[in-house]
């Protein structure tokens, strides 16, 4: 066994014990069944990845599905579309939530995923946008909300090139810091503008959309209504993935200055991919202002923009599908450990761990990162 596999083995055990501490309590009896489990599992693990059989299995059943991907994607918005039909009210404010964070992790995932562009403060594109709805619609009823929408898009793409214009220059960390106070200081102006945006109470009625006399008051119209905008934002995201955009984005995030090289104008290429995703973080926050008809600054937290950027980590940086992936996961699943009471997030930080751990490239990652993780492992000691 070399260092890597022991560190690896370690940090895995370890993880198994901090987990299951605040559970057992004094039933220390349950400690070595639930290391034997641990253990098999880690093995079961391991001969997954080595033999060839089952490596074969899974090439095959992920070729399968990339060969038929219109069915899948089919059958997942039938999913989709029949989930309101039999959940509560409750569920499908959930699936809503997800819906919603969804977009925002698309969008994040056309800087980090695809231009390697790390962005902390994303969730000041998302107040922008929700902030414009809101004042547009309800502090100063300017207009009704189907102005509000691409007026919110537009102006946190407007937010977007004047913070990218400078930020886009530097490089790594100090990037990193610019847009994570971008973020903060949105949501202090967001405070302090009493007369505009509320200060501390916010902004109250906002109303639901409406198409003639027919308004989205109910939770699974207006679930629809947001399933239909992510499907678009996920085709246009999807199409520029596939343009000489797409293609140029992946080339500055492999290599910036091979890029350049080939007359790749590099800067120019990471403001349209910062500003499109800041564009696509404004429609998402003007739908969260008219699903919630409340908005205040609080919404608007660091937190917010790090559970953002955790949804592309784990559904796969650079896949769209890996976003709506990622903010299932990390939307729905917390739901469903209710349950487990002050322990969920726990459990759910563990399991976190384990796939930055065991899939550095998330669920459903990009091969291309997937391969470089690989290399980079192979070559250190």
């Amino acid at each position: 066994m070399n260092a890597r596999n022991l560190r690896h083995d370690l940090f895995f055990y370890l993880g198994i014990l901090l987990i299951c501490v605040p559970f057992l309590k004094i039933h220390t009896l349950y400690v070595l069944p639930v290391f034997l489990g641990a253990w098999g599992l880690r093995r079961f693990a391991d001969f997954a990845g080595e033999n060839r059989l089952m490596v074969t299995l899974r090439e095959r059943t992920v070729n399968s599905v990339l060969a038929h991907r219109r069915v899948t994607v089919g059958l997942i918005l039938a999913v989709a579309l029949l989930i309101p039909l039999g959940a509560s009210d409750y569920l499908i404010e959930v699936f809503t939530s997800v819906i919603l964070y969804a977009i925002l992790a698309t969008a994040l995932n056309i800087t980090v995923g695809l231009t390697g562009v790390l962005v902390l403060g994303f969730i000041g594109f998302y107040a922008v946008g929700a902030y414009t709805t809101g004042i547009l619609t309800a502090k100063f009823a300017l207009c009704g909300f189907w102005i509000a929408l691409p007026l919110s898009g537009l102006a946190a793409m407007l937010c977007g090139i004047l913070l990218g214009i400078p930020a886009l220059r530097l490089r790594g960390d100090y990037l990193a810091v610019v847009t994570l106070g971008f973020g903060e200081i949105i949501r202090i102006f967001l405070t302090n503008l009493n007369g505009l945006t509320g200060g501390p109470n916010g902004i109250l009625g906002i109303k639901r959309p409406s198409f003639g006399l027919f308004t989205l008051d109910h939770p699974r119209d207006f679930y629809w209504f947001a399933l239909a905008v992510l499907s678009l934002v996920i085709l246009i995201v999807a199409r520029l993935v596939d343009s000489r955009y797409g293609r140029a984005w992946i080339a500055i995030r492999e290599n910036e200055m091979a890029a350049g090289a080939l007359g790749i104008n590099v800067f120019r290429k990471h403001l349209l991919s910062f500003s499109l995703s800041a564009f696509f973080g404004g429609i998402a926050g003007s739908l969260f202002a008219v699903k919630q008809g409340f908005i205040s600054p609080d919404s608007f937290t660091f937190y917010e923009s790090v559970l953002i950027l955790c949804m592309v980590v784990l559904g796969g940086i650079g896949n769209v599908a890996g976003s709506v992936t990622g903010a299932l996961l990390l939307i729905a699943a917390p739901e469903f450990l209710r349950e487990f009471s002050l322990y969920r997030m726990l459990v759910f930080g563990a399991v976190m761990i384990a796939f930055m751990v065991f899939r550095p490239s998330g669920l459903l990652g990009s091969r291309v990162i997937a391969q470089e993780i690989k290399d980079r492992a192979d070559d250190g000691p």
